[in-house]
């Protein structure tokens, strides 16, 4: 499977907060339909899986790369990110139920 790849390396992407399996920790995924396939492991600033409803959308940028094999999507911690939905409040308060922190005000 051929993944796109800009120029630079880097590029805009949609990825989104989700739980893995029945429990655990927020963690970030591409979003269905987009570029990339939602399996691939997305490596970002920890803010979005922790300050944020599980279910919130956000667009960083980011880019293809591998360690050791394993491709994964790479965005600095300290980039800008911004928050494109958040979840429907029945989505938002599953994730807090689980352990996700709602929005900072």
């Amino acid at each position: 499977m051929t993944m796109p790849v800009a120029r630079d390396g880097y590029e805009w992407i949609e990825v989104e907060s989700f739980i893995p399996g029945k429990t655990g920790a927020a963690h970030i995924r591409p979003v269905p339909g987009g570029p990339y396939p939602t399996h691939l492991r997305v490596e970002c600033s920890k803010a979005l899986s922790r300050n944020y409803p599980v279910g919130t959308r956000f667009r960083i940028r980011a880019k293809l790369t591998d360690m050791q094999g394993t491709p994964f999507l790479y965005s600095s911690w300290q980039w800008k990110y911004d928050v494109v939905a958040l979840p429907s409040r029945s989505d938002a308060e599953v994730g807090q139920t689980r352990g996700a922190k709602p929005p900072r005000r």
